[in-house]
């Protein structure tokens, strides 16, 4: 099975309380601050500890925010994304696109390959080896006569 399909997006609603602290996030993005290169989308910066979202805990670092109480957020700067958050109430639906789990065995995006070894390099160190093994070989086996 191939690990296209576990990481595949989720868009889940998730509803907060906002509390003495507001919703409990920072935002970053909007078109006039992408975070993600050529998408404008609003995304969650950083959990504040003890804050509404990190008491509900679905709500993790990296996810994008997709619309707020039935309002999309596309084509928005952020300005005016944090306008909507402030002005959201106390009761807060979010509809979120949660980033995908890193797979348990490995990183998400594969590594960038290699660059190969020149074809130089190699024969160079192939032959400083040769030429080492061969003057060790010759100085053990040349008996000396005083």
């Amino acid at each position: 099975m191939n690990g296209a399909m576990h990481n595949a997006p989720t868009v889940v609603d998730i509803s907060l309380k906002r509390g003495p602290s507001g919703l409990g996030f920072n935002i970053v993005g909007g078109t006039d601050q992408q975070y993600v290169f050529n998408d404008s989308g609003i995304y969650v910066a950083k959990i504040k500890e003890n804050g509404a979202a990190a008491q509900d805990g679905r709500l993790q670092e990296g996810d994008k925010i997709l619309a707020i109480n039935g309002r999309r957020l596309e084509n928005l700067s952020h300005s005016e994304a944090v306008e909507l958050f402030r002005t959201a109430g106390e009761d807060v639906l979010l509809r979120v696109q949660q980033r995908p789990p890193a797979p348990a065995n490995g990183p998400v995006v594969p590594r960038p390959e290699e660059p190969p070894i020149p074809m130089w390099i190699v024969l160079t160190i192939s032959a400083a080896g040769v030429a080492v093994a061969a003057f060790l070989y010759f100085r053990s086996n040349t008996r000396r006569h005083f």
